[in-house]
């Protein structure tokens, strides 16, 4: 009877593949995703591999290593003059201040198979003094062909000419980079070793070089082939690639996790409408061990066929998609054939789905033959939830607040000097996974409330809202199941919204701190920035804006009476820096007191400056340098740090009571325009203003600012992408639970057009079903969401403010319920289509 109930149920399964496929779709779609991250990941090993490498392919040897002795110039001659050798290049990098910025000197041949850049303008350099910059730092520096300069760097510690003869491009243009070859660096740098030395040898005389190179050289030296540095760099970069597909991994396990639950709702839906089919078996002899053997071996039959469907649909695109990317000029290199990973994910595919269809297939198992055959959806339709459901979910409720507290309790404290968050974001991570299958157990109960408070507008609408609330409420086990899924999507997504919004605050206020103005101009030590300077750059009005000049000193004493506060021995950095002058430190968020209140008479501490002093914002303290003093009052303290590092804002005329200097110290200015070309002519009226200043040099801090903002919106959009692939499986069984009970219901919606539901009626109806899940999913989410991303951002110690994106928490929240109600769009048509007539005439 076994086999017969399992060959039976098997073979129905298999007559009707649309119907096994929209059971599978989830797993469908998780396969495809897991199948694709490991494509993905051999794409970009293989691209870092062919592509990332530092080292030419013609180089044959390489000697020196960075962890040992660096090779010496006079090896580097000793190796050039050994027969076979063809060409030997020593790789250097040369620190240079100029008069205008700073520039990294690197050694390069400019010409041959070992060269890393090309020449574009003039001649590549000859002798020491001359250098080839790039195309940005022509623009940046103003150091165009013809520009001659001088500069110190290396051992060189007096000024030295350096004459700009070419332009070069190159895959590293930061705008401050310069080459020539290695004799010509080494001399003017007046340096007496190289990094490495990069050797290409004759055809066939690799390892008779080696062995001379051996002898010639120090015995400590590595000596590698360049295949052996090559696979090193390349080894390098996969790591970190490797890395990075860690935490995909991560990402994509909870999206397989949403699958299965998508997969347990389907198959209890499946089920209840074969009801009657299993009463039947029940019926003739057919054991409850014997239907829960057959509905697990469909459930196998689902998860084989979806995970095969999803690895072939993954292997197809990630052949495809390489070979399109390289026939539009990007170097992307094609995926190897895993049939290992690809046989490994159609197992995991089939052990999921059975996982998940265990409990559908017992629950169905249950009903009685004749419970059965009096309604196909008795089982589906069940309202409430058992009493060990109901203990369990509260027992996890319990574990969640327990885990919780305990994760609160590890919170930093904000005099804490050393913290290490691994402990409590242990424990939050703990409290969130009971806290979701709390949430899954206990759905049933907590749709209800939530769909009593979402869906009273639908009520008031008409008919056909009070219609889609009846019809999600009267199965709201079905409701829960899918709503949890896109509630944990919701979760995720919301979470690093939220953490990206607290993240930015942080990183716009250290920029404010660190980067408050497109530009600094710097003294170096015992030189001023002379007021003429200043008076040039306030007249560049097309090019600059926002010019304020400041003075800096740093031996600034806290006293109260007669009492040292705090233990800098050489007391604190201080600045007159006129904050209100400057945008991005006008808007910066305070820990204590208002920013506003600066003044004479008062000042702004850095909160290390203030919890190592022992003051709050009100109390009253004593400036004090070079035996005068000055009697002020803590206006604010902020979170962090002050502007420039600074612990102590004061007001100018406070700085001059305690004898500050009389000339300015520093200069901060913004570009007028923007963009590039803003930054560059900014940049220009910078040095025509500096002129011929000795000791000053020009920082681009807008530059820094730049890569912080890009590390950190690529950071948020790759998270958020990641974590869309859970909703995209919500959405999937949103559509695919949509499409199920449309069959399941077909009954309900003939009698609903006979008696004068039109077919646009039916569909609105069915729609605004399929949105609910969206809006209960939703609500779920941003409940979970929002609290446990702020004690993430809490435990992570970055002294972040509780930042909601409110906006960006709507649009979620919105886009959720629209696609949702998407899902539902084709089986709303699919179930207006059918006559009314036909529909009351078919069977539950």
């Amino acid at each position: 009877m076994r086999a017969t109930v399992l060959r039976t149920q098997v073979s129905a399964a298999a007559r009707r593949p649309g119907r096994l496929i929209l059971t599978g779709l989830a797993i469908l779609v998780a396969s495809f995703v897991v199948f694709g991250t490991v494509l993905a990941q051999d794409i970009t090993e293989r691209t870092a591999r062919d592509n990332l490498s530092g080292t030419p392919a013609a180089t044959d040897l390489v000697i020196g290593d960075p962890e040992q002795q660096p090779p010496t110039v006079a090896a580097l001659r000793d190796v050039r003059a050994l027969p076979g050798v063809t060409e030997a290049v020593g790789r250097m990098t040369v620190g240079v201040s100029l008069a205008e910025g700073y520039l990294n000197l690197r050694a390069d041949p400019g010409t041959g198979p070992l060269a890393t850049v090309r020449l574009v303008e003039g001649r590549y350099p000859e002798q020491p003094g001359e250098i080839a910059v790039t195309r940005r730092t022509v623009e940046r520096l103003g150091l165009a062909v013809g520009t001659v300069t001088t500069g110190t760097g290396g051992e060189r510690t007096t000024g030295a000419p350096l004459t700009v003869t070419g332009v070069v491009d190159t895959l590293d243009d930061g705008g401050f980079n310069a080459y020539a070859p290695d004799d010509a660096v080494a001399a003017w740098g007046q340096v007496s070793t190289v990094e490495r030395i990069d050797v290409r040898t004759a055809a066939g005389a690799a390892e008779m070089v080696r062995q001379r190179v051996t002898a010639a050289v120090p015995a400590d030296q590595p000596i590698r082939s360049g295949a052996e540095v090559r696979d090193a760099e390349a080894d390098a970069a996969a790591e970190q690639v490797g890395r990075l597909f860690a935490l995909v991994g991560m990402f994509v396990a909870v999206a397989v996790v949403a699958a299965a639950l998508v997969v347990t709702s389907t198959f209890r839906i499946v089920f209840a409408q074969r009801m009657q089919h299993l009463a039947l078996l029940r019926a003739v002899g057919a054991g409850r061990g014997a239907l829960v053997g057959a509905l697990t071996a469909e459930g196998a039959l689902t998860g084989l066929v979806a995970g095969v469907v999803g690895v072939v649909g993954a292997l197809a695109v990630g052949q495809v998609l390489p070979m399109a990317l390289r026939a539009s000029g990007l170097a992307i290199s094609s995926p190897g054939l895993s049939l290992a990973a690809a046989v490994a994910v159609v197992l995991g595919a089939v052990v999921v789905t059975v996982v998940a269809v265990l409990a559908p297939a017992f629950s169905a198992a249950r009903v009685s033959p004749l419970e059965a055959l009096r309604a196909a959806s008795v089982t589906a339709g069940r309202r409430g939830i058992g009493v060990p459901r109901l203990v369990s979910g509260a027992l996890l409720v319990l574990g969640a607040l327990l885990a919780g507290v305990a994760a609160v309790r590890r919170l930093p404290t904000p005099d804490q000097e050393s913290y290490d968050p691994t402990a409590a974001l242990l424990l939050l991570v703990t409290s969130g996974a009971l806290a979701f299958f709390a949430l899954v157990a206990l759905g049933p109960l907590l749709v209800r409330p939530v769909l009593a408070v979402a869906g009273w507008p639908l009520r008031q609408v008409g008919p056909l809202g009070r219609l889609a609330v009846g019809g999600i409420g009267g199965t709201p086990r079905r409701a829960a199941a899918v709503s949890v899924v896109v509630a944990l999507g919701v979760t995720l997504i919301s979470g690093v919204l939220i953490g990206g919004a607290s993240m930015r605050v942080v990183a716009d206020r250290d920029m404010a701190l660190s980067a408050p103005a497109d530009f600094e101009v710097s003294a170096s030590e015992g030189a001023t920035v002379p007021v003429a300077v200043v008076t040039r750059a306030r007249a560049a009005h097309g090019a600059l804006t926002r010019v304020v000049p400041y003075r800096m000193v740093y031996d600034v004493v806290l006293m109260r009476g007669a009492q040292r506060l705090g233990d800098a021995e050489s007391g604190y950095s201080t600045t007159d820096l006129d904050m209100s002058a400057l945008p991005r430190i006008a808007d910066l968020d305070v820990a204590q007191g208002n920013l506003a209140d600066r003044g004479p008479g008062r000042i702004v501490l850095g909160d290390w400056v203030a919890r190592n002093a022992g003051l709050h914002a009100g109390d009253a303290v004593t400036l004090a340098r070079g035996g005068r003093t000055v009697d002020v009052r803590v206006a604010a303290v902020l979170p962090d740090r002050g502007p420039l590092y600074a612990g102590i804002l004061a007001d100018r005329a406070d700085l001059d009571r305690i004898g500050g200097p009389t000339a300015y110290t520093g200069l901060l200015a913004d570009a007028a325009g923007a963009g590039e070309d803003g930054r560059t002519a900014g940049l220009r009226a910078l040095r025509q203003a500096i002129g011929n200043g000795a000791g000053l040099g020009i920082g681009v801090l807008a530059d820094e600012r730049d890569r912080n903002d890009a590390m950190l919106n690529a950071l948020v959009w790759i998270t958020a992408g990641l974590v869309s692939l859970t909703v995209l499986i919500a959405v999937v069984g949103v559509g695919s639970t949509t499409a199920l009970s449309v069959v399941e219901r077909v009954r309900e919606s003939g009698l609903l057009r006979a008696v004068g539901l039109s077919r646009a009626g039916l569909r609105a109806m069915l729609t605004v079903e399929s949105g609910l899940y969206g809006v209960i999913g939703a609500s779920f989410g941003l409940l979970l969401g929002v609290p446990y991303a702020w004690l993430v951002v809490r435990a992570l110690g970055l002294n972040a403010p509780l930042s909601l994106p409110v906006l960006s928490l709507v649009g979620l929240f919105a886009a959720l319920v629209a696609l949702t109600a998407l899902a539902g769009v084709l089986p709303a048509r699919r179930a207006s289509r059918v006559s009314p007539v036909v529909a009351l005439g078919t069977e539950g």
